[in-house]
């Protein structure tokens, strides 16, 4: 049975091309996510699928890097299908771990998939760096509540907590910290 797995990293982005290979290719099932290719882990489908798969299925994907961004990630998986006597397919990059020629291409393209990953983040980290220099802040911004204001509504009585921290544009868990401090 070839059983499939698609994803993509952002919400923004569609999983439509890699089901239509897929479709093509003759899944039978086919596991979609939309989350980064980080962590195996953490991909709650990928883990279905791995699951899934039984002696003698084909676990197909159409790009080595939707399965995994790092070589040892990519070696666990397959050691995982091993284990279960699946094959890997990989239908744009012509990999089949069934032979010697594929099990090397595969190890060459999950090392470079690994370095564009590591690029990546450095890429990102240098541009975060320059921002911060140049005076941006990140995270959160700072609340500024009129807490006199709140205190008197609360002490008057006259609305619930839940129309107070409404009518000041919080919400109830932070009026509720508010209070406890």
């Amino acid at each position: 049975m070839k059983i499939g797995y698609a994803r993509v990293s952002t919400t923004g982005q569609t999983l439509d091309a890699q089901i239509a290979a897929l479709t093509a290719a003759g899944c039978e099932r086919i596991f979609k996510e939309q989350r980064s290719g980080k962590s195996s882990a953490e991909r709650i489908e990928l883990q279905a699928a791995l699951a899934y798969v039984r002696d003698g299925d084909a676990l197909l994907v159409t790009r080595l890097d939707r399965l995994a961004r790092s070589v040892l990630d990519l070696h666990q998986i397959v050691q995982q299908l091993n284990r279960k006597s699946v094959d890997l397919v990989v239908l744009l990059q012509a990999i089949d771990t069934t032979t010697p020629a594929g099990r090397l291409t595969f190890s060459l393209l999950g090392a470079i998939a690994e370095f564009e990953r590591e690029l990546i983040c450095e890429r990102a980290a240098e541009g975060r760096a320059r921002a911060k220099q140049k005076g941006v802040k990140f995270g959160r911004k700072p609340m500024e509540v009129d807490w006199a204001s709140i205190q008197s509504d609360i002490l008057a009585g006259t609305q619930s907590k839940a129309a107070v921290a409404q009518q000041h544009g919080i919400s109830r868990a932070t009026l509720y910290r508010l209070l406890d401090c």
